[in-house]
């Protein structure tokens, strides 16, 4: 059902107030904004808390926005801000010092964002895939050989093998064959226990020589893969009155400070979207994530590499302020990263979850 300009402008007056206030909105005090009787912004409200985009605590009590209330907030109704002079100044000031190694610049920048947002931030730097372009198998002695793996991103990995038992040259230059043709150009997933046994066949082993440098391989996959994250700010909850209750401040805290959960249970940004993504309460995948929301901007981080960043925070987040910040910063990343020439922040345009991208 599509919402009338009046049912708009006092749901945008309902999220606004209630994240500057933190409690309930009544029909008096939205009035003098709306230009209408309390009597009429009763009714409008109770028909926007029959559609779901406001709920009531409590019976007497006064409206609060709903995840989907914020939803429509931030897709259609939220108004775009501009930052102040200085507040580009601190986030240029920071992003001008060239440079740096990527750990040091991801710690800062979450840093960063969480000083500007004062919501719990962070940052990562992800890179593309990564497979193994060629083996080298190098016998050292009758017990010992070395295995050289490299790999797409040109990095080079190597292993001393040392066995209790000898091994001809003639199976060293087998498994450097056989790895060579079903090794190689395939992700650690695609390593799987029936390829490691075909290639234990093939090479006619019987002492897990082959598994001993499947094992090998998928380290190296997976070390290429690992995207260094750093998380800042956690203690930022305990400022908002959503977290006044320790248990549940604990256990988003514990969550948001778990680098390597946080990355596994966040959306991605898709690359080519140059905007931001809004998971608002129910729509994140993770249970600590239900009664919060998560803003992440992705960047180019050079080499091939795609950064995000983002808060985590209550549903009551001051979107529009976020989402300023964040397009701002991930410009800057991408200019000092990756050399672009593109102007300074990015279109606030804000990515759906997939499952409305066809709505």
């Amino acid at each position: 059902m599509e919402l009338s300009d009046r049912k708009k402008r006092i749901l945008t007056a309902v999220v606004e107030t209630y994240i500057a206030t933190a409690e309930p909105v009544g029909s008096k005090g939205l009035a003098g904004q709306i230009g209408c009787s309390s009597a009429t912004i009763r009714n409008e409200m109770s028909e926007l808390t029959a559609m779901g985009y406001l709920e009531q605590p409590h019976t007497s009590a006064g409206r609060i926005p709903s995840p989907a209330g914020y939803r429509l907030y931030v897709n259609e109704l939220m108004e775009r801000q501009k930052l102040s002079e200085a507040e580009t100044a601190a986030i240029n000031d920071k992003l001008t010092k060239k440079q740096r190694q990527i750990d040091q610049l991801m710690n800062e920048v979450g840093q960063l964002t969480s000083s500007m947002t004062q919501y719990p931030a962070y940052a990562m730097a992800v890179k593309p895939p990564a497979a193994i372009k060629r083996f080298d198998f190098i016998s050292v002695d009758a017990n010992t050989f070395i295995v050289v793996a490299l790999l797409t991103d040109n990095t080079v990995k190597n292993k001393l093998v040392h066995l209790p038992f000898s091994v001809h040259q003639e199976q060293i230059t087998t498994l450097g064959s056989l790895f060579n043709a079903n090794f190689t150009g395939v992700t650690d997933d695609e390593i799987t226990e029936s390829l490691i046994r075909s290639t234990e066949r093939a090479a006619g082993d019987t002492y897990g020589l082959v598994a001993v440098v499947a094992s090998f391989a998928m380290e190296c996959l997976a070390a290429a893969k690992a995207a260094p994250m750093r998380v800042a700010g956690a203690s930022q909850l305990l400022s908002q009155p959503e977290f006044r209750d320790p248990d549940k401040a604990h256990a988003l805290m514990n969550f948001i400070s778990d680098g390597s959960r946080l990355m596994s249970d966040l959306p991605a940004v898709a690359p080519e979207s140059n905007g931001l993504r809004v998971t608002i309460g129910p729509e994140n995948l993770a249970e600590e994530l239900k009664d919060s929301s998560v803003v992440m901007a992705s960047y180019d981080a050079g080499d091939g590499m795609r950064g995000y960043i983002g808060v985590v925070g209550p549903t009551r987040m001051d979107y529009s302020s976020v989402a300023a910040k964040l397009s701002y910063i991930a410009a800057g990343l991408s200019r000092l990263l990756a050399g672009s020439d593109a102007p300074a922040g990015l279109d606030n345009k804000l990515v759906l979850k997939e499952s409305e991208r066809h709505e």
